[in-house]
């Protein structure tokens, strides 16, 4: 009988096990940082009133840049096929034209640092001035959304670049500012001023549905 009392003593009580278990799982969940993915930050506009239509624009063609994506996800750039690669450079160009600068343009013509300067066209057959440039970006149903977001970074890639060149800075710098206090609001503003972030996204086509 000694004997047996000896053996049992050596056994582990694992009654317990469960509940420990059941305790770290809640301690991790509840330290463990779980990370959000926020999407695409962009302001929607509000949702359209059928009793009151939006006015129509009247928008010259030389001052709207598009940019159209078939359902194969090929890019017609101005009425040309092109590739992914410079775009952004494209955009920064046609953005930067002062074809037909007003008095407000000419004054932000040349407050531009020497850089953007150096960029800057006067083709007439191009945008006005910043001010009246548009990007547009249109899809059709076929279109893949890694496609039209990748065309759509380029966009904003290259007025972010604008902006950090009028103020100094890297474009990551730029784009990391949020405006939390006046210095940082201040350089916001100062790189957009006059040149607006007009990017704009068309109805998809039907096609390739």
């Amino acid at each position: 009988m000694a004997r047996k009392k000896n053996r049992m003593s050596q056994e582990v009580n694992a009654g317990s096990m469960a509940d420990i278990a059941f305790l770290l799982l809640i301690f991790f969940l509840v330290t463990t940082t779980i990370a959000s993915d926020k999407g695409i930050l962009n302001v929607l506009p509000p949702k359209l009133d059928p009793n009151n239509p939006p006015p129509e624009i009247d928008k010259n063609e030389r001052n709207i840049f598009t940019i159209l994506i078939n359902a194969n996800d090929q890019l017609l750039v101005e009425g040309e096929y092109a590739e992914a690669d410079g775009l952004d450079e494209k955009i920064k160009l046609f953005v930067l034209n002062f074809g037909q600068p007003n008095e407000e343009a000419q004054g932000l013509y040349n407050s531009l640092p020497a850089s953007l300067k150096a960029m800057s066209r006067r083709d007439p057959e191009s945008s006005d001035h910043p001010g009246e440039a548009v990007v547009s970006i249109k899809t059709n149903r076929g279109t893949s959304y890694d496609r039209y977001l990748e065309v759509f970074d380029l966009a904003k890639k290259a007025y972010f670049e604008i902006y950090a060149e009028r103020v100094n800075l890297r474009t990551e710098e730029y784009r990391a500012l949020t405006g939390k206090d006046e210095a940082e609001q201040s350089l916001i503003d100062r790189g957009k001023e006059g040149i607006p972030m007009a990017i704009s996204i068309a109805e998809p086509d039907k096609i390739g549905s």
